[in-house]
């Protein structure tokens, strides 16, 4: 969906003395905190965690259907999902959409295409159940909310929500409305990342340590593009400066952790490079009169951010989209027993390695999870990463057909999608820590964790 929606941003400066600074420092924390407090207080419905899904063949509707939304339709095809409306506020996009579920064999889907808006009117039909939402950043707290407030299950893209306040909104109003908000957190489904969360949970890695996520990849072309997410990611950065993306590294690591599940993220700090990435890129690429040439870009070309469990473990997040730098997730989880890393796959754990190598983790396929068993094929022969997200769709479509409970809900939609206020309010702040709401009030401490997919 091609928007380029305002956003309301606050710049902070000036100078500081140390004294000050420290003062300041610990006056945001605070605010930050008592802000998420006062959100938490405002909801007094019992939780979603683990509550199934109302069982049924789901009738979807979609709100965006540019390039990621297509993928995604493709895939929800594949799956032999109901499609029953698209919405996009270019109609070609929403009619390219609704040809390919033709062309399935299904009846066309009904199109929404009269403006940004006209998402409501599709949401308010009683006979759509669940809505996906591949939209701008922006969109997606107002869109989710509404399409739980109108009785639909919601799954949401990446990032799910971009501020604190968004973060509690859709908390408080999927337990209000009992209905699910879940985030399409692809990377979770990933080959790799799903076989090392079954090795994690039978023990080969002993007591967890310490992890790192990360998405670093080049962008630079595709932000100047003039189409796709480059008609409105790059004016990401003209607001704000943090680690604006971070749940394609760091959801992997959580599963792994069991966070939200007997742990949960308790402080962050975080700091960013200066931006010298896209100002060379444009000077290298753009003519003199172009106006782009007058944008003034804020968020630092690379961001680390680091976050402490409650239990005491340790997780890096990293983040750059301007820079040239080969595509990394990281993907990395270490304990007393081992270590694997991603980029290249590889793995070492204590005793079964010859001379302190990294070994290939093909001699662990007896862990390969289950769904790339019997999915796995028609899962890399659609692509969509590597296939995970057919893997995750053909999960989200079976929770859902079974009345099994998500993988992954609101809560952690929340909880990783916070790293991007909390680590734009630290970098603004001299990298001062910042603390975690705690977005299942208390519940997390005696949640069980489970492995993706074998609830049922």
């Amino acid at each position: 969906m091609d928007l380029n929606p305002e956003d309301i941003s606050a710049t902070v400066s000036g100078f500081w003395s140390r004294r000050r600074f420290v003062q300041m420092s610990a006056a945001t924390a605070v605010a930050t905190n008592l802000a998420g407090l006062a959100q938490a207080e405002t909801s007094t419905a019992a939780t979603m965690i683990d509550v199934p899904y109302a069982k049924r063949n789901p009738k979807i509707a979609m709100i965006g259907t540019g390039g990621r939304g297509t993928n995604l339709l493709e895939n929800l095809i594949a799956a032999d999902a109901q499609i029953v409306a698209l919405c996009d506020v270019v109609r070609d996009h929403a009619e390219n959409a609704a040809s390919l579920v033709n062309a399935a064999g299904a009846k066309k889907p009904d199109l929404y295409t009269e403006g940004p808006h006209d998402y409501e009117r599709m949401l308010k039909r009683e006979d759509i159940d669940f809505v996906i939402i591949a939209t701008p950043w922006l969109w997606h707290a107002p869109m989710a909310i509404y399409g739980m407030e109108h009785g639909k299950d919601v799954a949401v893209e990446v990032p799910a929500v971009t501020t604190l306040e968004d973060c509690w909104k859709i908390v408080n109003t999927s337990e209000k409305t009992r209905k699910h908000c879940t985030m399409l957190e692809n990377c979770c489904y990933g080959y790799n990342e799903t076989l090392i969360l079954r090795m994690v949970l039978a023990g080969k890695f002993g007591e967890l340590l310490y992890g790192e996520g990360a998405y670093l990849h080049d962008l630079r072309e595709e932000l100047f593009s003039g189409k796709g997410e480059g008609l409105w990611r790059r004016d990401e950065h003209t607001k704000r400066n943090g680690n604006p993306y971070p749940t394609h590294g760091l959801g992997p690591v959580a599963n792994y952790m069991g966070i939200q599940r007997g742990d949960r993220f308790a402080h962050l700090v975080s700091m960013s490079t200066p931006q010298r990435g896209l100002d060379a890129y444009r000077k290298e690429h753009l003519k003199a009169d172009d106006p782009r040439m007058k944008e003034k870009y804020v968020e630092g070309d690379m961001n680390t951010s680091l976050i402490k469990t409650a239990n005491g473990l340790t997780i890096c997040v990293k983040h750059t989209t301007s820079t040239p730098h080969p595509y990394d997730r990281v993907n990395q989880i270490a304990g007393t027993k081992g270590i694997f890393v991603d980029y290249p796959p590889r793995i070492y754990l204590d005793g079964q390695n010859a001379d302190e190598e990294f070994e290939s983790i093909d001699k662990w396929k007896e862990f390969q999870h289950p769904l790339w068993k019997s999915e796995g094929e028609i899962a890399k022969k659609l692509g969509g990463h590597g296939g995970m997200d057919y893997i995750m769709l053909y999960r989200l479509l079976q929770c859902v057909r079974e009345g099994i409970a998500p993988d992954m809900d609101v809560y952690d939609a929340a909880a990783w999608s916070s790293v991007t206020p909390l680590s734009e309010a630290s970098v603004a702040h001299g990298s001062a820590p910042q603390e975690f709401p705690d977005f299942t009030r208390g519940k997390w401490m005696v949640r069980k964790a489970s492995a993706i997919g074998t609830q049922s």
